[in-house]
């Protein structure tokens, strides 16, 4: 393409961008390549009433000793207001890391809360860490399939994502060799490995006992630092978390944490465990986002933790979502047991693969019309293509009951869509 035309093309954008936005020309290039989410876009389909939602990944907050949480937020202000309604610390505060290392210890982490930075969500650590890491162009493996908001935050720094493999039993380690020899005969950086190891998201498998070393030693010796996030980690159905990477390499991990699944998203708290000197410009990009993460949130998710028995209400949600993890496990034995899916031990999903010429985004309309919402597998993939093949369905949120005839609402969909194309 000569420059000539590369600059009429350019100036052919900017005027078709302007007509329906009159400051479209000045947006950096970073920003012309944001889109809303698959799932955040089907937002507006699933608060319908008459619609099952499979689709979004809220937990299941119904559990929630409210009356306990009035009482404790009522005292926080009456008694400590003047403190917990000002600014505070860019890391966070302390007696929030400190309850944050208590919460580590079932995944094996004995932690130091001067390695902890607090954030708002785990979301924003991952949004601070690749601002941090990446340039344009710098590489990011994930895992194939990944998690959409993770993706969209590398899209949003320009970042290369390259998938990597898994099965049944989590990141395949030859593939990661593979990769990692791929992208380095290229000439080009990798930033990191970004795993969610448990009850992984999409796909509801766990990165096997035999692979965890395994990964964390080919990232060692290749010098690849790992974002091991893991939000979902506490909510096995049989018992205590898998130990963690962290645990096996403490100054090339970076662990994520959130209390979104585990105690409430509302009050936006997550953190970032870091090697030692990682968590000083951690800190200082926390401070320019935020100044501070929410003090208020701090204060109240900490006295929470200090005061309540947060364990035996972790394990509460467990058997919330062990239960409903089987309901979605029965409804598709009985109404689609010719497909293949994931047998999740924990978390919030499974990942169903459609029956071969369906395609899943180009279903969605059809099931939405037949009061049912998945996640198109084409969420989860950098290039927005593959993963056509399969769906995400979550099932921490409807009841037992919606699930059953959400999943049978599917299997009609299904059945419409192979007589249409005529793969019946």
């Amino acid at each position: 393409m000569s420059e000539q035309t590369h600059l009429n093309t350019t100036e052919e954008r900017v005027a078709a961008g302007a007509a329906a936005d009159p400051w479209y020309s000045l947006y950096a290039d970073r920003t012309l390549g944001m889109k809303q989410s698959e799932v955040r876009s089907l937002f507006s389909v699933v608060n319908r009433p008459e619609v099952v939602s499979l689709a979004g990944g809220m937990p299941n907050i119904a559990g929630l000793p409210l009356d306990f949480l009035a009482e404790l937020h009522a005292r926080m202000v009456r008694d400590r207001g003047a403190k917990v309604l000002q600014y505070g610390s860019g890391q966070g505060e302390l007696p929030m890391r400190e309850m944050i290392c208590d919460v580590m210890r079932p995944d094996g982490i004995e932690a130091d809360p001067e390695n902890i930075v607090v954030t708002t969500g785990s979301q924003q650590a991952l949004d601070l860490i690749s601002q941090i890491l990446v340039n344009p162009g710098d590489v990011i493996l994930a895992e194939a399939p990944s998690y959409v908001g993770a993706l969209g935050t590398f899209r949003a720094y320009e970042a290369d994502v390259r998938h990597v493999e898994m099965d049944r039993d989590g990141l395949v380690p030859e593939k990661l060799e593979e990769m990692i020899a791929t992208v380095r005969a290229e000439g080009k950086p990798i930033k990191f490995l970004y795993t969610i190891p448990n009850f992984h998201n999409p796909g509801g498998m766990c990165l096997s006992e035999e692979r965890r070393p395994q990964i964390v030693e080919i990232c060692r010796r290749e010098h690849v630092l790992i974002v091991e996030d893991n939000p979902y980690g506490l909510l096995g159905f049989d018992g205590d978390p898998a130990t963690a990477m962290r645990t096996l390499n403490p100054e090339g991990v970076v662990y994520l944490g959130s209390f979104s699944k585990t105690f409430a998203p509302g009050y936006r708290i997550g953190w970032a465990l870091c090697p030692t000197e990682f968590t000083r410009r951690l800190v200082l990009a926390n401070e320019s986002a935020t100044l501070c993460p929410t003090t208020f949130g701090q204060f109240a998710v900490a006295s929470y933790l200090q005061e309540y028995d947060w364990y035996q209400q972790v394990k509460e949600y467990r058997e919330v979502y062990h239960a409903r993890g089987q309901a979605i496990q029965e409804a598709l034995e009985e109404y689609l047991p010719e497909l293949e899916w994931t047998k999740p031990t924990g978390g919030f999903y499974t990942w169903v693969k459609l029956p071969e010429g369906i395609n899943a985004k180009d279903m969605l309309e059809r099931a939405v019309a037949n009061g049912v919402a998945y996640v198109s597998g084409t969420a989860f993939y950098a290039d927005g293509k593959t993963g056509a093949d399969h769906v995400r369905l979550s099932f921490c949120y409807p009841t037992p009951e919606d699930i059953k005839e959400g999943v049978r609402r599917l299997a009609k969909t299904i059945g419409e869509e192979k007589e249409l194309l005529g793969l019946a």
